[in-house]
């Protein structure tokens, strides 16, 4: 479950754009929103057992492969 933050930056007396912006900006960052997101967003899931079963043969058989070839003086 996904936690939800409102926020809200109201325009103080003369307070341009700009300045309102950079506060809202500075409020995000201080409560971890991106941060939070950014960690979602390229977060892996670990490999299953069978997938890193299967990678392990494949990477034992090529290694067989490179030497079988060094042997013969082919690389």
């Amino acid at each position: 479950m996904r936690k939800t933050m409102v926020f809200e930056v109201k325009k103080n007396e003369r307070e341009t754009n700009l300045s309102l912006v950079r506060r809202f900006s500075k409020r995000i960052k201080e409560s971890g929103v991106i941060r939070g997101a950014k960690k979602v967003l390229y977060n892996k899931r670990p490999l299953s057992l069978a997938k890193r079963k299967v990678n392990a043969l494949r990477r034992i058989a090529k290694q067989k492969e490179r030497e079988k070839l060094a042997k013969l003086g082919k690389i």
